[in-house]
């Protein structure tokens, strides 16, 4: 079936053109915290440089290549268009899609980028077990964990790229519910939303060895406090879970 007539095909192209923000290449430090044991004991270590309770601070230091991602999170709309799922009639909304796992993010981004013409970025097994990524394709896939923290940091040094209220939807402000793309301040590269509203999936493993196939999200959502809506806060669920303040961002090479 021909999804896209002529004039919803050339709607839609230009409306991922327009999604799409260069991203400038450069390095990032990631952070994360590795427990010793199981138990907390009474021994304390919370004021020792490097250590958070009983778990070892692990630094990373990442390069970035250039690479696009997409102003907003992947919406409604669009998701239900390219999964088959709704009228042929592409017209952008604003709402974004949520409980996608991050194997249906995988699927869509290869969907969205045949349809598109361009070579698709993830293999996979029959059952999903495992996953492989080809770094060269040029068509659309999730974002590495060290390309979201650097893109969602914009150059900015602090917890957040702004005051919370000015540019995250979150438990303090959004009344319970999801809100629309956009309607927050975007940091210093033009990208909304990357604090606050919905987590987001990326691509990477979160600690095999301890979680095996559990995968990272990032950034916060509406239902999160204040804490939980920062540049550095990582977080982790199996590639099947979702939950309505779960979606995705697109990613793809420049």
């Amino acid at each position: 079936m021909q999804m896209f007539n002529n004039k919803n095909t050339g709607s839609l192209y230009k409306y991922l053109d327009e999604l799409m923000v260069p991203i400038i290449g450069g390095t990032e430090i990631l952070r994360d915290y590795k427990d010793e044991q199981k138990w907390i004991s009474s021994n304390s270590k919370m004021s020792i440089p490097g250590k958070k309770g009983n778990s070892i601070e692990i630094k990373t230091k990442v390069d970035i290549n250039p690479f696009l991602l997409a102003k907003y999170p992947v919406t409604k709309n669009l998701y239900n268009i390219i999964n088959q799922e709704d009228e042929v009639n592409f017209e952008p909304d604003l709402v974004p899609a949520v409980n996608v796992s991050w194997y249906d993010a995988i699927v869509f981004c290869n969907l969205l980028s045949k349809k598109c013409g361009l070579k698709e970025c993830y293999t996979f097994d029959n059952d999903r077990s495992i996953v492989i990524c080809d770094r060269s394709a040029n068509g659309y896939r999730l974002p590495t964990d060290g390309e979201w923290q650097y893109a969602c940091k914009a150059g900015s040094t602090g917890y957040r790229y702004g005051d919370i209220d000015e540019i995250a939807w979150y438990s303090g402000n959004s009344n319970g519910s999801i809100q629309e793309v956009g309607l927050k301040k975007p940091n210093s590269w033009g990208l909304y939303d990357m604090l606050g509203n919905i987590w987001e999936w990326c691509w990477d493993l979160y600690d095999e060895s301890t979680y095996g196939p559990y995968r990272i999200f990032r950034g916060g959502s509406w239902a999160e406090s204040e804490r939980g809506c920062g540049a550095t806060c990582r977080r982790r669920g199996h590639p099947s879970f979702g939950i309505d303040d779960l979606g995705f961002r697109l990613a793809k090479n420049s």
